[in-house]
């Protein structure tokens, strides 16, 4: 499994949750955004819908019954009634993904920057992920680097 950090520095973690999961969802693949609590998970679900008018992502907030038709499932745990692959774990919080999924997506702010090293640790002693960090040049894109 491949697992990716995304240091936030100059965007939010809502546009750059909106980001990751259009281009997701452009590689073909279903989406799991996991964010703790009801109000973060519907400014997620204003953020993709909103955040390139042009191109919206459709998505759902998880307990519907159209779960399992959503390109994009917005929850607070990690269930993947869509089927998703992918999984953007929004808030910083890294929780257990299982088997299920091919890639993990932690985005982090500077306030949860201390969870994040010690998952990265924590993760490279297990050989069958591999580790990927990101962060934001001065232009605001996406580099990959320490």
């Amino acid at each position: 499994m491949r697992v990716d950090f995304y240091r936030l520095s100059r965007d939010s973690a809502l546009d750059a949750v909106a980001l990751l999961a259009r281009k997701s969802v452009e590689a073909g693949r279903r989406v799991l955004v996991v964010s703790a609590g009801e109000e973060a998970q519907q400014a997620l679900s204003r953020s993709l819908w909103e955040s390139a008018p042009e191109a919206f992502l459709a998505n759902g907030i998880a307990g519907s019954a159209h779960d399992a038709r959503q390109p994009v499932l917005i929850s607070g745990d990690v269930d993947a009634a869509n089927g998703a692959q992918f999984l953007i774990l929004a808030d910083g919080q890294w929780r257990d993904p299982g088997s299920g999924f091919e890639r993990v997506m932690l985005v982090f702010d500077d306030a949860s920057i201390e969870g994040a090293r010690a998952c990265w640790r924590q993760l490279g002693e297990d050989e069958a992920i591999r580790r990927h960090f990101w962060k934001q040049d001065e232009s605001g894109r996406w580099v990959e680097g320490p």
